[in-house]
């Protein structure tokens, strides 16, 4: 029994620290209004300072289901730059992450007439990964807590690195980046979990104007590659904006592929948002449809609420 525990904290934080990557799924954050938390090189780039709060809750309705809060902030400094922040808390049972990302983004202007520009952003990140023993619960005469072999609270610490090139073309847009540049230090869990969590994603689409800017349709697609195992993964995404007076609102859906997989569908992602002055409030909800679904509990749900505000900055590069 107690080498069961042993190994049952030695696969939590392997699957934990392999799945996050020290940089949490994105989920579909970066189509609701909120592109920076996949891309360092979006810090600072629009005409706006955005502030983004994402809650995420998944298997709604079962106990200590994994719950996820994020907040972002980017913003343009001097005349080319861009700055920009993210906390972020995670948890999972008696498992926990928390983290965050400092940005320095740069913009430059090829051409100012039909809106062509590059954007180079570098994140610095930082992970504190937790498991709370306290939690565990006694099975018949054995507990967990008296156990030496299991001890205090276990935690490590780790950082990394992510950069990213962006280019616009009036309304198209192309993103590569990439993430955990550096191996990750393994002190604390398993020799045996994997050191290179570098993984590459590229994330382009175009925004077509529709009746004189009254309505836009924009279609993208997000692949992300996984250096360690050579797994894939595709996002094909379609959002429609309906413009009025003092903001918009919006529907949108993507699908999710894992490219080895023979390209089946792994879930669905209904989407809507609206933006009312400066305020936005956004939500999406995934849906796994595939071995996955059984395990659904109400699927998962993102919240995203924001603040939008201006400064005296140019507001295009």
């Amino acid at each position: 029994m107690k080498k069961l525990f042993i190994i049952a904290i030695l696969l939590i934080a392997g699957m934990k620290s392999y799945s996050q990557e020290f940089k949490l799924t994105p989920y579909t954050q970066y189509l609701v209004e909120n592109p920076f938390v996949i891309s360092p090189a979006y810090a600072g780039e629009g005409a706006m300072n955005r502030l983004r709060f994402s809650g995420v809750f998944q298997w709604v309705g079962l106990k200590d289901a994994p719950n996820t809060q994020t907040l972002s902030y980017d913003t343009h400094i001097f005349e080319n730059s861009g700055v920009g922040g993210i906390l972020y808390r995670d948890k999972n049972g008696n498992t926990s992450q928390m983290g965050g990302q400092l940005t320095f983004a740069h913009h430059l202007t090829i051409n100012e007439s039909n809106g062509q520009y590059i954007s180079f952003g570098l994140s610095y990140k930082f992970t504190q990964f937790k498991i709370d023993v306290s939690g565990f619960e006694s099975i018949g005469d054995y507990n967990p807590n008296d156990d030496p072999n299991i001890g205090a609270d276990i935690s490590s610490f780790n950082s990394n690195f992510d950069a990213a090139f962006l280019y616009r073309l009036g309304r198209f847009y192309l993103t590569l980046n990439t993430a955990n540049i550096l191996n990750k230090s393994v002190k604390v869990f398993d020799e045996s979990e994997p050191k290179k969590l570098r993984n590459y994603y590229v994330y382009t689409g175009y925004i077509f104007d529709i009746q004189d800017g009254e309505y836009e349709i924009e279609p993208s697609v997000y692949f992300k590659l996984f250096e360690s195992d050579k797994r894939s993964i595709t996002d094909i995404n379609v959002k429609a904006k309906k413009i009025t007076d003092d903001g918009y609102y919006w529907a949108g859906f993507s699908t999710r592929f894992i490219n080895d997989q023979s390209f089946d569908p792994t879930a669905i992602v209904p989407m809507l948002g609206l933006k009312k002055q400066d305020f936005y409030v956004g939500y999406a909800f995934q849906y796994n449809i595939n071995e996955a679904s059984e395990l659904n509990h109400g699927g998962t749900h993102l919240l995203t609420l924001g603040y939008d505000f201006e400064t005296s900055k140019a507001t295009r590069w």
